[in-house]
Parts: C-alpha cells; structure tokens; sequence
C-alpha cells in the first residue's frame, strides 16, 4: 500500500464531537429558522431550497409547512442538501455573532498543521454544505484553520455512503484514489471509500463511541482513536 500523498477527512465524529453538532448546531438552526425564513425567505438563494423542500413534499405549499419540515428533519438528523444548506446560512450568524465555537477534538489542529507543513493536501467531505464547513474550520476552538483546507465537498457530489461520490472526488483532487487517505467515523462511508479505491482510517473515539468497535466491526479497516495515531 503506498503512503497516501492526500487526506480526505469527514468532520462529526472524526475531527469533533458528534454532540457539538447535536446539542449545540442542531438546536441553533431549529429555533431560528421561522425568524430566518420570514426576513430572507424570499432571497434567491434561499428561496431556491425552500423550493427544493416544498417539490419534494408535494409542490406549492407554505413557507410556515417548510420550516415545520425542515424542523422535522432536523430532528430526524436528515442529511439532506438543502436543510443542510439552509442550517449553514443560519449557523454563519451563530459563529460570527460569537454565540459559539466550532469544537475540535485537543489533537486535531496540531496534525493537520503539520501534514500541512508536510506539504499533504487536505481536503474535507462532510454532510453539512461547503460554506458551513468553511465556517467550521473558520471559527474552531483553534482559531481559523480554512487555510490548511485545499478544498471542499459535500452531498451535492452525491451520498457519503456511495462509492461514486468518492470517485468524483478523486477527479476532481486529481490523483490516483490509492494515494488519498480518508479519515471517517462512519464504517459505511468507509466501505464505500475503500470500494473507490482509497485507503481508510477508523476513528473510533471514546467520546463518541463508548463501546469500542473491533472485529468485524470495523469492516476490515484500521482502526484509530485520535488522530496522533494515524501514520502516513
């Protein structure tokens, strides 16, 4: 197996707490989205997935149906583009109002600084939107780290549990799949990495993951408790 050249890495669960997201992010978006839809519900660019939701729930409805959607989904954790879109725009308030910080896991931004003066491109691939990924990194506990970030994706490369959304990805970095590391949580993200020809890296965190997964559990793939532990 050659050293990677290039890491991709999720960010709930991997480089910070699932809980953050759930407890901190999540709660943010659902109470201010009526307040968020009424002042910029007709915005182009929200309006655009506010559409997107009432298509998919049936056609023409009311802004009021939406954002009663949208709160559904939120508690439902539905990864889905344009509730994710539409949380990034509110969270941007959030972190730039100083109502909070994005949480990295004490280990994190110390490696990817120095795979970064390694000269190994970082790239991310998270379910949330590009721009509330460049938030994350923008206003972590750890100060700005979007300049360690070659680049970004999300699901409108298509689903983190398909194999073709991780070739895309491979096309659009631009070397060989073999060469590019991914770092996940999420064993069924991993399979389909691995299926595209990446190599893989298990975090399996003990804040996130009380019970160990080992065995079959990890599906083959090595398995790590913090980043200090992954070699390259």
């Amino acid at each position: 197996m050659p050293h990677p050249t290039v890491i991709l890495t999720d960010i709930e669960g991997t480089t910070s707490s699932i809980s953050f997201v759930k407890n901190v992010l999540f709660p943010y978006a659902r109470k201010a989205l009526p307040a968020f839809v009424a002042a910029h519900g007709q915005e182009p660019e929200v309006r655009r997935w506010l559409d997107a939701v009432a298509v998919e729930i049936g056609g023409a409805c009311q802004d009021s149906l939406i954002v009663e959607t949208l709160q559904g989904w939120i508690d439902q954790d539905r990864k889905h583009t344009a509730l994710k879109a539409l949380q990034g725009m509110i969270w941007e308030a959030g972190y730039r109002n100083g109502d909070y910080q994005a949480h990295f896991y004490p280990e994190v931004a110390a490696v990817l600084k120095g795979w970064h003066a390694q000269g190994k491109p970082l790239y991310v691939y998270s379910s949330g939107s590009v721009p509330s990924q460049k938030l994350f990194f923008g206003f972590s506990e750890a100060g700005d780290l979007t300049g360690l970030v070659s680049g970004w994706f999300d699901t409108e490369v298509g689903g983190k549990r398909e194999a073709d959304s991780y070739r895309h990805i491979v096309d659009a970095i631009g070397v060989p799949a073999g060469q590019i590391l991914f770092l996940s949580d999420v064993v069924e993200e991993l399979d389909a990495a691995r299926e595209a020809g990446l190599q893989t890296r298990l975090l399996d965190r003990l804040e996130d993951y009380p019970l160990p997964r080992s065995g079959e559990a990890t599906h083959g793939h090595h398995r790590v408790e913090n980043f200090q532990q992954i070699t390259l």
